[in-house]
């Protein structure tokens, strides 16, 4: 499956949730990150970030594609990821 993750982490703690995103994902942007899973990997990677985060300041969300990536993507500025295409 095809996944965009996002986060908005604490200080202390977003080192740690950007090596474990850098691990099953591409990173694009600041907190952001997109690839190709599977189902297991996915849950593996919930599991490692909630034993990092705190759930009562910090945020993970991600939007998972089943069958079709997004249609189309543009960049404005600097294409910080340089991952391709997707489709």
């Amino acid at each position: 499956m095809k996944v965009i993750l996002v986060y908005d982490i604490g200080e202390k703690r977003v080192g740690k949730v950007l090596k474990i995103c850098r691990k099953y994902l591409h990173w694009v942007q600041n907190s952001v990150f997109e690839g190709e899973i599977t189902e297991a990997k996915l849950e593996k990677l919930k599991r490692e970030l909630k034993m990092v985060m705190e759930p009562e300041e910090d945020s993970v969300i991600i939007y998972t594609f089943r069958t079709e990536w997004y249609s189309s993507r543009e960049i404005l500025g600097v294409d910080k990821g340089k991952i391709g295409k997707f489709i």
